[in-house]
């Protein structure tokens, strides 16, 4: 069952047509809100025309055993879940710990995207990796647009164009498409993350690696941990060094659980020339620039720090595609053959669930 998305400003859908056609293919029987994916650009006709049924939202939830979604349900809809039922979704396991309560109150069992183990079997349903990889490439489309700056270098008949010097802060999966984006652009691009095995990564793509006399450690799922107060105090100071020289600077970092590092004081963006751009990806967890205002775009000393949230939602056709296609592994995994049969034993099982006790019976999404 895929009910419509209820989050302000969520676009996306859980199930595109194509997915929810691959899912009745194994077994599952699928029913689709009315209306669930016409912000992604998938109306009701091409559900239909997948075999997939729809519903009102009355009646969505007779017999579902199974629902999965993109944003965490708001407390009426944990209560209109029936007890029993796997729901599948971005739950914010760790910074959300009374929206889990809830769903272990209610019987849910249920299993967050942001914790799917980062092993090698589970690549195909890491939706994290998927949608920062939407958002690294729309934050470089959304720091071009507002740039009074061409990307590329031109050379014209009136004389020559320098191109726009590009900074990406973290080189994880946002990063480094953030970086290919811009290179693509024709800027002159440069990185930087505490993780000093990433930059042979930054320079496959053309990117230079900026060397700030940090050094930081990865942890087991690949992240940065967070730095020390020393090593941060040390990181500003060498960025506000640099942050002059950048016409856009983008961010990236973010420790799962945790407010996002700040890397930007606000005295380094009072250092930036006019007409500069930060990109701020990190706002959603208060962002990696001092002056960030989540969900807002704003313009400090001449310099646009755009701190927009859920970026990965305003390219909600290709955002959806790929997340479905993670859900649907997930499933796949959860339910052989449109079956439940939940192995608590299995890494992934036991590594996504946040909440509940192993059931079983027919799948229904």
């Amino acid at each position: 069952m895929r009910p419509r998305e209820s989050a302000p400003g969520e676009h996306r859908v859980a199930l595109t047509p194509e997915a929810a056609a691959k899912l009745r293919a194994s077994g599952f029987d699928v029913v689709v809100e009315r209306g669930a994916g016409v912000l992604a650009g998938f109306p009701d006709e091409q559900y239909a025309e997948s075999g997939v049924a729809l519903a009102d939202q009355a009646s969505l939830l007779e017999g579902a055993e199974a629902v999965v979604r993109v944003a965490k349900p708001s407390a009426e809809e944990v209560g209109a879940l029936p007890a029993g039922v796997v729901l599948i979704g971005f739950l914010e396991p760790l910074t959300d710990t009374d929206g889990i309560a809830r769903l272990r109150e209610h019987g849910v069992v249920a299993f967050a995207m942001e914790s799917i183990p980062r092993i090698t079997r589970a690549q195909s349903m890491d939706a994290l990796s998927s949608q920062a990889t939407i958002a690294g490439y729309k934050a470089v489309l959304l720091a071009a647009d507002r740039s009074p700056k061409l990307f590329p270098m031109l050379m014209t008949a009136a004389g020559t164009v320098a191109p726009a010097r590009v900074l990406v802060l973290g080189a994880g999966v946002a990063g480094l498409q953030a970086i290919a984006t811009a290179r693509r652009l024709g800027a002159v691009v440069s990185a930087f993350d505490v993780r000093p095995a990433v930059a042979e990564q930054v320079q496959s793509l053309g990117a230079t690696f900026l060397d700030l006399g940090v050094r930081g450690e990865e942890t087991e799922g690949g992240y940065a941990r967070e730095l020390t107060s020393e090593q941060q105090a040390e990181q500003q100071r060498a960025l506000e060094e640099r942050l002059p020289t950048f016409d856009v600077v983008i961010t990236t970092a973010a420790v799962p659980g945790r407010p996002a590092p700040k890397l930007i004081p606000a005295a380094s963006v009072d250092a930036m020339r006019p007409g500069s751009v930060v990109v701020d990806l990190a706002a959603e967890t208060g962002g990696n620039c001092e002056l960030t205002e989540p969900g807002r775009e704003i313009a400090h000393a001449g310099v646009t720090i755009v701190g927009l949230t859920n970026v990965a939602a305003l390219m909600a056709s290709d955002a959806s595609r790929l997340y479905a296609r993670n859900v649907v592994t997930l499933l796949e995994h959860l339910a052989p053959e449109g079956t439940l049969a939940l192995d608590f034993e299995d890494e992934i099982t036991a590594g996504a669930c946040v909440a509940g006790a192993p059931t079983a019976g027919k799948g229904e999404a």
